[in-house]
């Protein structure tokens, strides 16, 4: 069997649109599903440029033969290229175009072949299911955070856009409002995506550790240095590091924080050889850096650097129409630890849930539907089951209040212990303290090893 005496019954019968030009682009045949692709026929293609279909993916360069035609004829072959033609009736179509060259035996090229496949359905079937993911949050929101309201959409938009750059970010915002999974989101929206994301909670360190702890030190560095131990920054190589309250850095520290963002290289304590690092800087505070700026509290070189592309996480209260669904979400949160049976709230409960100012934002959202689990045995959470805060009533005193100084002293510890994998003597070397002392202050604040 000749194979060659079928060429054309080939040709004509493939799925694919197959279209074959000489050494200047001119269209020399086309198969039926090309005319089927392009809207033009076989004869209206033949003789005329390739550069009628105005094809994304083509890269012309003149107006000679071959390699002085078009770059594909340089490249040799073109593989898998998404791109987008015009139709006769000047529609565009989504199309994968590959393409080779053809050559005669001389080793001249003679002209390419190559094949369409329109992906138009495809295309389209994704870009409905993005629009449906949004607007439905099937993905439990966008990078795990919730919102519908225009605020958070720009927001969204924002971080998709600054995730394809390394610019550093800098995301300020209230307490409570979510800036670590704005952070968690820039990094995961990006090409680092795959690579280490390294959370550093500035405020929980010791101001002597916090160097060590950032850039790593060399055995024998300082009393307790036992061993060599490289830092965050080595640590997040090629991914991201999270500088989260970087307003608490000292400015000691800040010095040198600024030196390895311009070099690129750390030096570990103890240690004089520079060692480079590739990573992308987010901070975030919810300080006004600028207002420290101006007292000469955090250096005006450093805040610059930092403060590339500027993100402001929203408060609850500018976006109460997100409520409704943050609710749903944390009592579906709550309902996997649980054997309650909760169908949501009660329009009384939504009315106070609504009314409520949310100063700590939604970590306090949060805690305020963990509380009402605990109240309520089953159907709906009424606003019975609500914090006595929510309710504008004045809760029973049990124990006197933390001052603000006991509040940043528990967190700080719950910071430490849950980087540190909830090992009390590493959490202990970060802060600084003794052993002892996180044993008592794990105690006083009620702490425990969350699951």
């Amino acid at each position: 069997m000749n194979l060659g005496d079928y060429w054309k019954t080939i040709f004509d019968t493939l799925r694919d649109g197959l279209i074959v030009v000489n050494a200047q682009g001119r269209i020399v045949a086309a198969n039926p599903a090309a005319e089927e692709i392009t809207g033009y026929g076989a004869d209206e293609l033949e003789g005329r440029s390739c550069r009628v279909l105005n094809c994304t993916g083509c890269k012309f360069i003149g107006d000679g033969r071959g390699e002085r035609w078009c770059k594909m004829f340089s490249a040799g072959t073109v593989k898998d290229k998404k791109c987008l033609i015009t139709k006769k009736d000047r529609r565009t179509v989504h199309i994968l175009k590959s393409a080779c060259v053809l050559k005669n035996p001389d080793g001249e090229i003679v002209g390419a072949v190559e094949t369409l496949t329109d992906i138009s359905q495809i295309v389209s079937q994704q870009q409905e299911i993005e629009s449906l993911r949004q607007a439905f949050h099937l993905d439990e929101g966008y990078h795990g955070i919730l919102g519908q309201t225009r605020i958070m959409q720009v927001l969204f938009e924002m971080i998709d856009n600054v995730a394809q750059s390394d610019a550093p970010v800098m995301i300020t915002g209230e307490s409570g409002t979510g800036k670590e999974m704005v952070a968690r989101a820039v990094h995961e929206a990006g090409h680092r995506r795959e690579k280490p994301f390294i959370k550093v909670n500035c405020a929980a360190l010791n101001e002597n550790l916090l160097e060590s702890e950032l850039f790593g030190h060399v055995k024998g560095a300082f009393t307790g240095a036992d061993r060599t131990r490289i830092g965050r920054f080595e640590a997040a190589h090629e991914g991201t590091v999270f500088l989260d309250e970087i307003g608490d850095i000292p400015r000691s520290t800040q010095v040198k924080l600024l030196r390895v963002l311009e070099d690129k290289k750390i030096e570990r304590v103890g240690d004089h050889t520079p060692i480079p690092v590739n990573v992308r800087i987010v901070t975030a505070t919810n300080r006004n850096l600028e207002q420290m700026v101006r007292q000469e509290k955090f250096r005006e070189d450093l805040y610059f650097r930092i403060n590339v592309f500027p993100i402001d996480c929203p408060r609850l209260l500018d976006r109460v129409e997100d409520i409704p669904m943050l609710i749903r979400h944390f009592i579906k949160q709550n309902m996997r630890n649980s054997d309650k049976k909760i169908l949501g709230v009660t329009p009384g409960a939504l009315e106070k849930f609504l009314a409520y100012p949310w100063p700590g934002n939604i970590r306090e959202l949060r805690n305020s539907i963990e509380y009402a689990f605990v109240l309520c045995p089953g159907g709906s959470i009424d606003a019975g089951h609500l914090p006595p805060k929510i309710l504008g009533v004045s809760p029973i005193p049990c124990a006197p209040a933390m001052d603000a100084k006991e509040d940043r002293q528990r967190s700080d510890l719950i910071d430490a212990l849950e980087q540190c994998g909830w090992n009390k003597s590493e959490a202990a070397r970060m802060l600084g303290v003794s052993r002892v002392t996180v044993w008592k202050r794990m105690n006083k604040y009620g702490i425990e090893k969350t699951t």
